[in-house]
């Protein structure tokens, strides 16, 4: 696969996370503005609000997994040799490349069942399910994101982006 293609890729689904959180900023400060300066809601910004807090998520989980930037503990990584480092990131990355896979398919099912249960927003009818399919979106750029990243820790790690990442000679 061409290196050039995946990087390009991983740097599009980031900028779409980053895009959300400004969504979402954009969202809580019209509503705020509206609310406190003019005495009025904005029809369904509660439930818009935490879909869009839903989507944000997923689409964070898919460009922090291939970074390396959510959360870690390093204990035992840390007083390894870099062999070993390797196998640790190697394994860890293969766990959350499962652990995603399954979180994905099973909210394709929320996605479906959202949809053939006709779930709609209180205030102005909307349909719920566009917003469960843009986070399911993201939940499989996560699972392509990790696959990335499973690959290239195991043939190419000086390709990782993230500093922790060492090549073993």
């Amino acid at each position: 696969m061409n290196r050039a293609w995946m990087d390009r890729f991983i740097d599009t689904i980031e900028w779409i996370a980053a895009g959300f959180v400004g969504i979402v900023a954009l969202n809580i400060f019209i509503g705020v503005l509206l609310r406190n300066t003019f005495n009025y809601s904005i029809p369904d910004a509660f439930d818009i609000g935490r879909m869009l807090l839903g989507i944000l998520i997923f689409w964070g989980i898919a460009a922090t997994s291939y970074r390396g930037g959510h959360i870690t503990v390093d204990l035992v990584w840390a007083n390894v040799g870099p062999k070993y480092q390797r196998m640790i990131d190697v394994f860890a990355t293969l766990v959350l490349l499962f652990v995603v896979a399954v979180q994905t398919w099973t909210l394709f099912d929320k996605v479906r069942t959202t949809y053939n249960d006709n779930v709609l927003t209180f205030d102005m009818h909307m349909p719920t399910w566009p917003f469960f399919a843009i986070a399911w979106a993201g939940d499989g750029a996560a699972v392509l994101l990790i696959a990335i990243r499973t690959y290239r820790l195991i043939f190419h790690p000086e390709d990782i982006h993230d500093a922790k990442v060492k090549t073993v000679e």
